[in-house]
Formats: structure tokens, sequence, C-alpha cells
């Protein structure tokens, strides 16, 4: 038996706390082909949303949410794994159609899985988790467009959540001037010791803009979306380039073609759930080496498997700072 959060939604939503066996493991999971003992595991927005059920995260019922998790490998049929590995997952459809990582073990395709780099631990590579990751997946997309530390500020949006925190944290720590835009102001201090040179109101980018304004951003990691991205798009100076990888404040992008066509700004679309196997590997690698654990350790908060779901509610409305780690093996 091992614990797990399960999500229902036969006749009504819930989400508990529950004990589980190995042949509801494979049951609902039995395409993967490792089983790792899960030690740790986060909570990201998308958990959010699928142990609220705000928005049709999940496709499959029932379901373990966790979109990351982090462990050892119980048993496997792949050839890429042994047990004893330590593993890494991130994204790939896992808590949405493949049941995740908010429990004791999960079944997973080895396809899906990395070998944790070895100066990470399980609860520093949770820390990371699809946030952490999504951000180098931005700081390397901005360093591959040209965007280099001489080429001016570079705006983190969302800064004092958890892709914002590891964006800010990479970005300073390569020696570029970041501007962090949060709309906590108490979070000043905060942002300032990850390395932020700046804290602005998230109000100055969260209100409808004119479509072409003041140059000031060579690049931008954009975790919020809407009228939000659309100012920094605005804003973003000759040739620079935007990355794009949230939707906090929403969907929609209030722009117009103008920045592009006159400027030749550039905005990437970051996508951290299907990405590539190669830019994973790349991203875990540089996280391993260039992110300062003590700031990491700085951002994190641990919790208990069952406080996820007390948690998740305060993920979605952005009261959380940082990261939260999950330790699945207490309550």
């Amino acid at each position: 038996m091992f614990k797990a959060l399960y999500l229902q939604n036969e006749g009504g939503f819930s989400a508990s706390l529950r004990e589980l066996d190995d042949a509801a493991l494979a049951a609902n999971a039995g395409d993967g082909d490792v089983v790792v003992r899960v030690q740790y595991s986060t909570l990201n927005f998308k958990d959010g949303l699928a142990i609220t059920n705000k928005s049709p995260v999940v496709r499959k019922w029932p379901m373990v949410p966790g979109i990351d998790g982090a462990g050892v490998v119980e048993s496997s049929t792949h050839a890429g794994f042994k047990p004893g590995d330590t593993v890494v997952l991130n994204g790939w459809g896992v808590g949405e159609t493949h049941w995740g990582c908010l429990a004791q073990k999960a079944r997973l395709k080895g396809d899906w899985l990395i070998k944790l780099p070895a100066s990470l631990n399980a609860r520093q590579a949770m820390a990371i988790g699809t946030a952490g990751y999504t951000a180098m997946l931005c700081a390397l997309a901005l360093a591959r467009d040209g965007v280099t530390k001489d080429s001016g500020e570079v705006l983190v949006t969302g800064a004092a959540g958890g892709v914002g925190s590891v964006a800010v944290a990479i970005l300073a720590g390569w020696g570029y001037k970041v501007v962090a835009s949060t709309g906590r102001p108490a979070e000043a201090e905060y942002l300032k010791a990850l390395g932020a040179s700046e804290v602005i109101d998230r109000k100055t980018l969260s209100e409808p803009g004119k479509p072409m304004q003041r140059e000031r951003w060579a690049g931008v990691v954009d975790c919020v979306g809407s009228h939000t991205l659309a100012n920094a798009i605005a804003q973003t100076k000759y040739r620079g380039t935007v990355t794009a990888c949230g939707l906090a404040q929403g969907m929609d992008l209030p722009s117009s073609v103008a920045p592009f066509i006159l400027r030749g700004v550039r905005l990437l679309g970051i996508d951290s759930v299907m990405c590539p196997m190669p830019f994973r590997q790349e991203a875990w690698q540089r996280l391993a080496t260039d992110l300062d654990l003590a700031k990491l350790e700085r951002m994190t908060t641990e919790i208990g498997l069952s406080e996820a779901l007390t948690q998740a509610g305060n993920v979605l409305a952005g009261q959380v700072r940082g990261r939260l780690v999950v330790d699945v093996n207490r309550d």
C-alpha cells in the first residue's frame, strides 16, 4: 500500500488523501515501464488547477495529480534504468492523462525520465521542479537568441512565483541586470536577495496599454500572459526577445503586430510539458551547475502530502512565494 492524492469526478468532484495498492497503480498506469518510489514532489500552478478542479486539466478519471516527481527506481523493464537509479520527472501529461507523482509510488515511462545529476538530491530537484526547469528553458532561449548580459535589462514577470523566482536567480547568476515585476511589494527584499537589481509593481504592466511603448527590455521572461505580456512586448527594445511560459493573468494576448514588424521583437513560446529530451537534459545539467543552491533553499517551503490539498488554492491565488516542495512520505 502507498499513500496518494486521489481525484475523482463521479457524481461530483472530490480530492482526498488515499491509500492505494499496486493493483490500482497497474490498472491506471500500466503502460509505464518504470516503477519509482517517489521521495519528493511539488505543487505547481497546474497541480493547483487539478486539485481544485478550477480548470479542465485532468482528462482521465480517477487521477493522481502531480506533474513533477523525484525518487528512486524500484523496478524497471526499460533498458535505460535499473533499480536504485535516482530519477526526475517533469510533464509529459503526467497528472493529467497519466497517474502522477503526488504519491509515494508512481509507474512512469522510462522515455520520460532523466537521471538526476549527481550534484542534486531529490529534494533539491523538486525545489527546482517544472517551475525551475521552465525558468532555465526561458533563460537558455534568451541566451540562444542573442540576449547577453550586455544587451540591457531583462524583465521577469510574476517574479515572486516559482518560475519567476528561479528565473531571477539564474539570470542574475549569469550577470544579467534583472528587473522583477510582482504584485506583492512585501517580497521586494526576497527578490533582491535572489539577485534582482530592481523590483517594480505589476500594476505598471497589468493594465491595458498601447501596442508600442518606450523601449526598455532587452529580454523578457513572462509567467503571466494577457495584458502583462502585451505591455512587456510593447516595451521590448529593437530586436529584443520575449519568452512566454505562463498564463496567471490570462490566456489572451491583447497586442498587435506592430512591435514584431517595426522593432523586430521576437516572441518565443516555452513549452515544458512535451519539450524534447535533448533540451530537457541540457536544462537539468545547467541547473545542476548554474543555480545557486543557497538561493534555491531560500525560495523553498516544504509541506506534507495532505497539505497539498489545502495549499492548492493558495498557489492559484498567487499567495505562495517561490517553490513548494512536497514530502510525500509525511502527511
